[in-house]
This record gives C-alpha cells, sequence and structure tokens, in this order.
C-alpha cells in the first residue's frame, strides 16, 4: 500500500512541476511579447491577439491548479526556499554567520 502511495506522490509531484514550468514559460512568453511590442517588431493588434492566448493559458492552468486540490498555490511559495532559491528568510543559514560566532 505504502508503495502505490508513494508512486501517486511522485506522479502528482512530476505533474505540478511541469505545470510550474509551463506557467514560468508562458510568464516569459509574454515577457518577451512586450519588449517586442516597446520595440516595434509587432503591432498592438499582433499584441493583443498573442496576450490573450497566453493569458487564457495562465488561466486555464490555474484553473486546473484550483481543481487539483487547495494545497497548490501554498506548493508554490514554499518550494523555491525550500531549494535555496528563495528570499534570504531561511532562518538556519541566516543564523550560522552572525550569531554562532559569539564569545
Amino acid at each position: 500500500m505504502r508503495g502505490v502511495l508513494w508512486l501517486f506522490q511522485e506522479i502528482y509531484e512530476a505533474v505540478q512541476g511541469d505545470v510550474r514550468g509551463e506557467k514560468e514559460s508562458l510568464t516569459d512568453e509574454l515577457s518577451q511579447l512586450y519588449m517586442r511590442l516597446e520595440t516595434g517588431q509587432i503591432t498592438e493588434g499582433q499584441f493583443d491577439e498573442q496576450e490573450k492566448t497566453l493569458l487564457d493559458r495562465l488561466d486555464e492552468l490555474e484553473a486546473e491548479a484550483k481543481e487539483a486540490g487547495p494545497d497548490e498555490e501554498g506548493s508554490d511559495e514554499d518550494e523555491p526556499n525550500a531549494d535555496g532559491e528563495g528570499e534570504p528568510d531561511d532562518g538556519p543559514r541566516g543564523g550560522e554567520g552572525g550569531e554562532g560566532k559569539g564569545p
């Protein structure tokens, strides 16, 4: 039974990683799209059409995440800190440098 639960957890985490990766990719595409508009590489009409497509897909991903479970949004915020790429509020690292060198 534990093996099956572990397998489902692994599949779930892989899917969530894929969703996060797709969200990041879409966000990057939006940034590039804005740059192309700002530099005159595309017209406002082209921008509007492409932006709508990207935003619609982001909305779909958000809706899927809400259907998947309530802990979905919280995992996005927690994972960067767990990976060491988050904000400097990672307690143990911040405390080692200053407090550990006392008299």
